[in-house]
């Protein structure tokens, strides 16, 4: 078995390139790591083109013995100690990463899914740690899908992969150019687009979630004017204190669990 020691070797200098958005754009691949990632990727068949181990790995009982047999059937790539801590990301890591081919694709009407009673678009979301747990929360109540803004934070950086805690392998990111126009296509399919606001007096607990596609707003400045503008309706998570917002991903899931509540009435 071949151990990997060189900084200087190519497939070594790739892994790092990919801590870089414009050459995880460029091929397409971005990075997991840790042993529950690991077998989220494994359980939901995601194409994954190698794996890189750490060699002290083999000798402790970090890495379970089932997982180590599971990845056997994978390009298995093992590195020295001293590598692995060069690129790892974490600050404990497990010995384990692996390189994964995106799910994601550019916009196309006819990758929507139009099945879904709800559809949730994010208007240029920042925050990596609202966007991995606003995917994590959209994959909780079953959907299959999301539209991000061009200016949303990007869906494969480090950060946001660890949020989702795996669901970045069932949530399908369909990454639009212009989400005003994506959202346009959207509504002649019959949705309509709510809007969240803080400047109107319609309470989310009064919608009607059939057939709509939920934006959430950019944490600072909301939804954007262009936005709004093609919105059909626009509501308010109803606060008592003197907060006067939550934050994106926490107002995410008020919202969706509110569908959620709705759907089990119906039952």
């Amino acid at each position: 078995m071949q151990v990997i020691t060189s900084k200087d070797n190519e497939f070594i200098k790739h892994i790092k390139k990919l801590k870089d958005k414009k050459y995880r754009d460029i091929s397409k691949e971005f990075i997991i790591e840790g042993i529950k990632l690991i077998k989220e990727a494994i359980e939901e068949k995601a194409n994954i083109k190698q794996i890189v181990i750490c060699d002290n790995c083999q000798n402790t009982d970090i890495i379970p013995k089932e997982l180590m047999y599971e990845i056997a059937k994978y390009e298995c790539v093992y590195v020295s100690d001293k590598i692995f801590k060069s690129i790892t990301e974490v600050n404990t890591p497990q010995g384990i990463l692996a390189i994964i081919e995106r799910n994601n694709s550019n916009k196309q009407e006819a990758e929507i899914d139009y099945t879904q009673d709800i559809i949730v678009a994010l208007d240029d979301i920042q925050d990596p740690g609202n966007l991995g747990t606003i995917l994590r929360t959209v994959d909780s109540i079953g959907l299959k899908q999301i539209l991000v803004s061009k200016g949303t934070a990007d869906s494969y950086n480090p950060k946001v992969v660890r949020s989702t805690m795996g669901a970045i392998f069932r949530v399908k990111i369909i990454e639009c150019e212009k989400l005003s126009e994506t959202l346009k296509q959207v509504k002649a399919h019959k949705y309509q687009v709510l809007a969240t606001s803080l400047k109107t007096k319609n309470s989310i607990y009064d919608i009607d979630y059939n057939k709509k596609v939920i934006v959430i707003g950019n944490e600072a400045n909301g939804v954007s004017k262009e936005i709004k503008k093609i919105a059909d309706t626009k509501a308010i998570i109803p606060m008592f204190g003197k907060t006067e917002s939550l934050n994106a991903s926490i107002a995410t899931g008020v919202i969706l669990y509110e569908y959620v509540r709705q759907k089990l009435q119906e039952k």
